[in-house]
C-alpha cells in the first residue's frame, strides 16, 4: 500500500466507522504521517479523530494541564521522537554527560509519560529510535560509553524495560522497521532537509500500520488462531503420494525451511495463539508426519482442532470455528494453493488469508512482516489454550452420549472458586478485558493499571470467577466489576469467556452479584448492555435473568430475587 492511496482515502466517508481519537505529538513534522493513519483507518474501518500538535511542543503540550492536547481526551497519546533530534543534543555534550545521556533521556521519557496517564487515562503509544552509527569510533562504539551508537541502543533497551513497569506505555517499534526495510527506505535524507520529517513518504503507510496494530490489540481486536495447510507448507512434498519418508523435512537443504517455520508456530502457540489443521488428505496419512517423522517440530498435542478430509475447506474452517467459538476476523488461514485461498476467501471474507510467495524459503520471512499476531498483554494461562480446546473437544463428544443437558451437566461436575482481585489475578483480568468480544456487556477496556486502580478503590468491588470439571481446568472464565452507587449497584463490567456458555455459569455468577447486593443493604442491581458488532449473544442476558429495562438500563430488586438454579459447586470466601 502506497502513501498516495491512503492519501485518496481521506476524501471517503469515514462516517460508519468507529471514531477512535489520537492525539500526535512530534519533534519533528508530523504532518504526512497524520495523513497516513489516517487514511490507513479507513482500510481497517475506523475512524480516526486526529489532533496534531504543532511543531516540537511535546513538553509545552504535556506539562500545561489547560493545553488542547488534554481538551482533546485522546484515547491514545502518539509520541512520535526522533533519533535525528537527539543526536544533535548528544554532540553538544562533554564525555561525562554523553556516558550518562540514556540515563537522562529515559528518566524525561519517564516524566512525560507518566504525567500523561497522571492527568488523563489514555495509551501511550512511543516511537522508539532508530540505531545508526556516526563512525567517530567506527565497531570499537560497542566499548565505549561515550559513543552515540552505546547510548542510542542503551535508550531502546531501558525504554522496553519502561514500558514493562508502566502497563499503559506501548512502544511502536520503529527500529525493527528499520531494520527489516532498511535505512535508506524508512528515512530520506532530502526530505528531512527540506522538511524536517525523519521518514520517508514510502515507510508511512508502514509505520501507520504499525501504530494501528497497537490500537487494534489494545481494543480487543486480535488474532486468535493459525489454521495449517499440510503439504508444501509444514512439510514439502504430498504426505499421500511420498510418504512419511518421502516428504522434505529436516536440517538439510529446502527440508530446513519448512522445520524453521514449525518452530516459529510452535512459539506462537506457546505464546497462546490456537493452532488448527484444515487439509485435503485422508486423515490417518495427514497425522502421520506428526507421529512418526523424528524432524517435525510440532506434534498432535499443539493442534487444538485437527480437520482433515476431502469436504470444501471453507466449511471444515467453519466447523473449526464452530469448535472454538471465535469469530472468524479472529483467524489466519496459511495455505500455498492460490485456488484454495481464493475459495475460502469467497466464503469467509472476514478470515485473514496472505499470499503466501511461490518460493517456500519465503514463506517465514513474509508471515513475519505480515504482524498478524500483535497483542497487548500476556498471562502464564495463555500456553494452556491449545491443552483447554482439546478438554473441551472432549466435552463436546461425551455431550452426545446424555439424553439431556441437565444430565450432561450434572456429569462434568463443575466446581468454581470466586475470589476479589489480587496481584496473582489482575494480569490476566486485565487480558479478558482487552480480548474479550462476544460476552461482554459493555465492552469497556481495562489497563492492569486500571485494574489494580478498581481492586484498591472503595466505591468497587471486583470479582473474578474460576472453572473447572472432570475433563480439566477452564481457568479464570468470568470478571464482574461492581460500583456501589448508594442504594443502587451498577454492574459496570461482565465478561464470560464463550467457552462456558451454557454451563450455567451466567447464573451462577448472578447470584454472587446478588448475594454481594444483599450483603452491602442495596436495593437494587442496575445493569447496562452496549451492542457492539460482536456482543449480541449477551444482549438478552439481563431479560432472561430477571431485570425490567427503562431508559436503556437494566434494573431488578433486590428484595424478592431468587437465587438461580444451576449445577455448579463453589468455593467464595469474598463475598
Amino acid at each position: 500500500m502506497d502513501f498516495l492511496k491512503l492519501k485518496k482515502n481521506l476524501k471517503k466517508d469515514f462516517s460508519k466507522f468507529q471514531i477512535v481519537k489520537i492525539a500526535i505529538l512530534g519533534d519533528n513534522a508530523t504532518q504526512l504521517f497524520a495523513q497516513a493513519l489516517k487514511g490507513y483507518g479507513y482500510e481497517i474501518s475506523i475512524n480516526f479523530d486526529i489532533f496534531e500538535a504543532d511543531y516540537n511542543q511535546i513538553d509545552l503540550q504535556i506539562f500545561d494541564r489547560s493545553s488542547e492536547f488534554y481538551k482533546f481526551k485522546p484515547e491514545f497519546a502518539v509520541l512520535a521522537c526522533s533519533s535525528q533530534k537527539l543526536l544533535k543534543k548528544f554532540y553538544k555534550l562533554n564525555d561525562v554527560q554523553k556516558a550518562v545521556f540514556a540515563s537522562e533521556q529515559i528518566n524525561k521519557i519517564e516524566s512525560e509519560v507518566k504525567t500523561i496517564l497522571d492527568n488523563h487515562p489514555c495509551r501511550v503509544i512511543y516511537f522508539n529510535y532508530t540505531e545508526s552509527d556516526d563512525n567517530i569510533y567506527g565497531n570499537y562504539s560497542n566499548k565505549v560509553k561515550e559513543s552515540w551508537l552505546y547510548q542510542i541502543r542503551k535508550i531502546n533497551l531501558d525504554l522496553m524495560n519502561l514500558s514493562q513497569d508502566i502497563c499503559n506505555l506501548f512502544i511502536n517499534d520503529i527500529c525493527s522497521l528499520q531494520h527489516q526495510y532498511g535505512r535508506r527506505f524508512v528515512h530520506d535524507a532530502k526530505f528531512y532537509v527540506n522538511a524536517d520529517m525523519v521518514f520517508s513518504v514510502d515507510s508511512l503507510p508502514i509505520i501507520a500500520k504499525n501504530v494501528t496494530d497497537i490500537v487494534l490489540a489494545v481494543n480487543g481486536k486480535l488474532k486468535k488462531c493459525l489454521i495449517l495447510d499440510l503439504d508444501n507448507l509444514l512439510w514439502g512434498g504430498v504426505i499421500g503420494d511420498d510418504g512419511v519418508n518421502g516428504i522434505e523435512l529436516g536440517d538439510l537443504g529446502i527440508g530446513k525451511v519448512f522445520v524453521e517455520l514449525q518452530e516459529w508456530i510452535k512459539q506462537l502457540k506457546d505464546r497462546g495463539i490456537i493452532l488448527a489443521v484444515c487439509s485435503k488428505n485422508d486423515e490417518d496419512n495427514a497425522k502421520e508426519p506428526f507421529e512418526k517423522h523424528p524432524d517435525m517440530v510440532l506434534k498432535l498435542d499443539d493442534i487444538a482442532v485437527f480437520v482433515s478430509n476431502w469436504e470444501n475447506k471453507s466449511e471444515n474452517i467453519k466447523h473449526i470455528q464452530a469448535v472454538l467459538n471465535i469469530g472468524f476476523d479472529s483467524m489466519v488461514f496459511l495455505d500455498d494453493n492460490p485456488f484454495e485461498r481464493e475459495i475460502v476467501h469467497s466464503f469467509i471474507p472476514d478470515i485473514s488469508i496472505p499470499d503466501l510467495p511461490e518460493d517456500p524459503s519465503e514463506y517465514l520471512d513474509f508471515i513475519k512482516s505480515c504482524n498478524f499476531f500483535e497483542t497487548a498483554s500476556h498471562s502464564s494461562n495463555d500456553s494452556n489454550r491449545t491443552k483447554q480446546y482439546q478438554q473441551e473437544a472432549k466435552r463436546k463428544g461425551i455431550q452426545k452420549n446424555f439424553a439431556n443437558e441437565d444430565e450432561f451437566l450434572a456429569s462434568l461436575g463443575m466446581q468454581s472458586d470466586v475470589k476479589e482481585f489480587d496481584e496473582f489475578t489482575i494480569p490476566r483480568i486485565a487480558q479478558l478485558t482487552q480480548r474479550s468480544n462476544q460476552f461482554n456487556l459493555r465492552t469497556i477496556r481495562y489497563s492492569e493499571d486500571d485494574i489494580r486502580r478498581i481492586s484498591e478503590s472503595k466505591d468497587h468491588h471486583g470479582l473474578s470467577f474460576t472453572l473447572e470439571d472432570k475433563f480439566g481446568d477452564y481457568g479464570l472464565i468470568s470478571v464482574v466489576i461492581l460500583e456501589n452507587r448508594g442504594k443502587e449497584l451498577f454492574v459496570d463490567t461482565w465478561i464470560m469467556s464463550c467457552r462456558v456458555l451454557k454451563r450455567g455459569v451466567e447464573k451462577f455468577v448472578f447470584n454472587q452479584v446478588l448475594k454481594y447486593a444483599q450483603t452491602n443493604g442495596c436495593q437494587r442491581i442496575v445493569g447496562e448492555y452496549i451492542p457492539t458488532a460482536k456482543n449480541s449473544i449477551a444482549k438478552n442476558l439481563y431479560e432472561d435473568l430477571g431485570f425490567s429495562c427503562e431508559s436503556g438500563y437494566w434494573y431488578v430488586d433486590v428484595k424478592g430475587s431468587d437465587m438461580k438454579a444451576n449445577l455448579i459447586k463453589h468455593n467464595v470466601n469474598c463475598i
